[in-house]
C-alpha cells in the first residue's frame, strides 16, 4: 500500500521522504507546492523571525524550528486535523520541521529547495509590514513585540499571542490579520476607533481567548473582562497584568479620556515588565510605577502628549526601552536624542 501511494503522489509532484523519527512527510516542488497551499492547508515558514520579516509566503505563520521550545510552539497554532505545509530558505531546516511534526501525526509536505526556489520560479512573496524586536525575560524566555499600526501592538511569548488595541484599518494604512491564529490574549484600553474595532475582535477571538478591557468597552460588545485602574490579574505562574490610570489632565482635553475610564496597562512576562500607558497625558500616578523595562508612551496632543509631556513622563518612569507610539503627525524623531543623556533607549518605529 505504502508502494502505491508514494507511486501517486510522484505522479503529482511529490515525493515520500522517511527519517530516522519514523515520521513521513511530502516533498513537492514548486508547482505542485502552489497547488497544494491554495487549498485548505496550513501554512508554515520555519525560519528566523528575521528572515520572515524580509520576505515570506502571503499566508505563513512563522515558528523557527532553532527554536527550542518549536515542536511545543508549532503544536500550539496548528490543527492536528488540517494538513501543513512548510518551507525554509532551501529545503533543509523544513525537512527537519517536517519529520518532527510527521512524527507527531500530522500530515505534512516541504517545499523543495526553499523560498529560494520559490523565487526563482517568479512566484509571489510579501514583506511584512511590521517590525519586530525581541527582549530576554529574566530566566532566558524570549517576548517578541511586533509594530502594528497606532496603538495596535502584537507580543508573543512562550507559545501565546497577545494583542494590545487591535485594529484593521487607519486611513489607508490596512493591517493583515489572516495569518494569524486565534489570540490567546486581547487587550483594549478605550474604546476610539484607533483602540477598539469589535469587528476585529470577533475574527481575532478562538473559544479560548481572554478579552480583557475597561467596563465601557464590555458594555459595547457585550463581552470581556473587565479590569479597573488598580486591578491586577494573574494570567499564568508568569504572566501578571496590572490595569493602571490613562486620562487627560490639560484643560480642554480632559473630554477626549476623562479620569477613571480608561486603562493602561503593565504585563510582566517571566520578570519583564512591559508598560503599554494608553491614551494618557503625564499624570502623577506614573510616579507610583516601579522597575519599568519596557515603556509605550503615546504621543499626540491633543488627545495625549506633547514630545515635552512624553519627555518628562519618561523621565519618570524611566524605562530601559522607550517606543514613543500613538504618535500621529508629531515629529517624534528628536526623542531619541533628547532622552539619550537619561540612558534610556528610544526607539522609533511606525506607530504614527
Amino acid at each position: 500500500m505504502k508502494k502505491l501511494t508514494a507511486f501517486l503522489l510522484t505522479l503529482f509532484g511529490l515525493h515520500v521522504s522517511t527519517s530516522c523519527s519514523h515520521g513521513l512527510y511530502h516533498d513537492a516542488d514548486v508547482s505542485s507546492f502552489a497547488d497544494i497551499i491554495n487549498n485548505d492547508v496550513q501554512l508554515l515558514d520555519v525560519r528566523t523571525p528575521s528572515e520572515y520579516e524580509e520576505a515570506h509566503i502571503e499566508g505563513a505563520m512563522n515558528v523557527d524550528v532553532k527554536d527550542g521550545s518549536f515542536l511545543r510552539l508549532a503544536k500550539s497554532k496548528l490543527n492536528p486535523s488540517r494538513p501543513v505545509a512548510v518551507y525554509c530558505r532551501s529545503g533543509r531546516r523544513s525537512a527537519d520541521a517536517a519529520d518532527l511534526l510527521s512524527a507527531e501525526g500530522f500530515e505534512v509536505t516541504n517545499l523543495k529547495g526553499g523560498i529560494l526556489a520559490w523565487q526563482e520560479k517568479g512566484m509571489p512573496v510579501t514583506q511584512s509590514t511590521t517590525e519586530v524586536d525581541a527582549f530576554r525575560t529574566y530566566s532566558g524566555k524570549v517576548v517578541r513585540l511586533h509594530a502594528l499600526i497606532h496603538a495596535s501592538i502584537r507580543i508573543d511569548y512562550d507559545g501565546k499571542l497577545f494583542l494590545i488595541d487591535p485594529v484593521r484599518q487607519l486611513g489607508d494604512r490596512i493591517i493583515d490579520y489572516s495569518s494569524l491564529p486565534k489570540a490567546d490574549y486581547i487587550f483594549v484600553t478605550h474604546e476610539h476607533h484607533d483602540h477598539f474595532d469589535p469587528s476585529l475582535l470577533e475574527e481575532l477571538s478562538g473559544e479560548q481567548t481572554r478579552f480583557i478591557t475597561n467596563a465601557r468597552c464590555a458594555e459595547l460588545s457585550g463581552r470581556g473582562e473587565v479590569m479597573d485602574n488598580g486591578e491586577c490579574l494573574q494570567l499564568t505562574n508568569d504572566i501578571l497584568v496590572e490595569a493602571v490610570p490613562a486620562y487627560n489632565t490639560t484643560e480642554g482635553h480632559t473630554q477626549f479620556h476623562p479620569r477613571g475610564r480608561d486603562n493602561g496597562y503593565i504585563l510582566t512576562f517571566d520578570g519583564l515588565r512591559i508598560y503599554i500607558a494608553g491614551d494618557t497625558e503625564n499624570i502623577p500616578e506614573m510616579g507610583e510605577l516601579h522597575d519599568i523595562d519596557i515603556a509605550f508612551l503615546p504621543c499626540n496632543q491633543p488627545y495625549t502628549m506633547t514630545t515635552d509631556q512624553l519627555k518628562s513622563a519618561a523621565r519618570v518612569v524611566r524605562p530601559r526601552i522607550l517606543f514613543p507610539y500613538h504618535y500621529g503627525q508629531t515629529d517624534v524623531s528628536a526623542l531619541p536624542g533628547q532622552l539619550g543623556a537619561d540612558k534610556i533607549d528610544v526607539r522609533i518605529r511606525h506607530y504614527e
